[in-house]
């Protein structure tokens, strides 16, 4: 008997703001990657070869949009299944005239396994996963064993697993997975400062004003 796979997110009914929506059907057209089983052709899909980036759960997309306003060099692959986050990252890249941003609104592991190429990305960021912090839902967890191997593998040699989470045994635990997920080496003595690059979010900020801590790990493919 086969079971269903584990839904590591809940797509919850936010807010789909008149903007959001807006941007949502005049831009997805534009800058959608519609979810499909066969790899991408990044220099196709971005109409240049340049260093791809996958960016994993997007959010409301303030992070990717500052992240890819400052690197015009690299191209952005944002993954993010809520409508709404969607809509405002749109909305954005609409705001920022970006052009090296494209979207796919689907399940993160589906799209690393069955979209991108082996070895193809310069990186892949995981900023504030859900941490699923009661003790019978750390299933549902995107970081497992399973999942920093498929990373890996996505990964070209030098490229980055950058993950960070607000919640410390998440922390020690993605710390923990990723020292045993064969390729992969540690950038740091253990936890890695923030680098100056990856944006500090609103949420973030807010959390530090509580004396909430915020664990960044930096791993690259060898």
């Amino acid at each position: 008997m086969t079971h269903p796979p584990i839904r590591r997110y809940v797509l919850r009914q936010g807010r789909f703001s008149p903007g959001q929506q807006r941007a949502y059907a005049e831009l997805m057209p534009r800058f959608g990657v519609p979810y499909a089983p066969q790899p991408l052709d990044f220099a196709q899909l971005f109409g240049r070869r340049a260093p791809v980036v996958a960016e994993v759960g997007s959010g409301m997309g303030e992070t990717t949009t500052r992240i890819a306003a400052e690197n015009p060099e690299s191209d952005y692959l944002a993954i993010e299944v809520h409508a709404p986050g969607v809509g405002s990252l749109l909305r954005q890249i609409e705001e920022e005239a970006l052009t090296n941003v494209r979207i796919v609104q689907h399940d993160a592991v589906e799209v690393l396994r069955d979209m991108i190429p082996a070895q193809s990305l310069a990186a892949i960021h995981v900023f504030f996963p859900d941490p699923w912090p009661k003790k019978r839902h750390h299933k549902r967890r995107l970081v497992q064993p399973a999942f920093t191997a498929l990373a890996a593998s996505r990964l070209a040699s030098g490229g980055r697993l950058h993950i960070a989470t607000d919640w410390q045994e998440y922390a020690d635990r993605i710390l923990e997975v990723l020292s045993t997920t064969a390729g992969l080496r540690n950038a740091a003595d253990g936890f890695a400062p923030r680098p100056p690059w990856r944006p500090e979010t609103k949420f973030e900020r807010r959390g530090r004003r509580l004396g909430h801590g915020v664990w960044d790990v930096l791993f690259t493919r060898e």
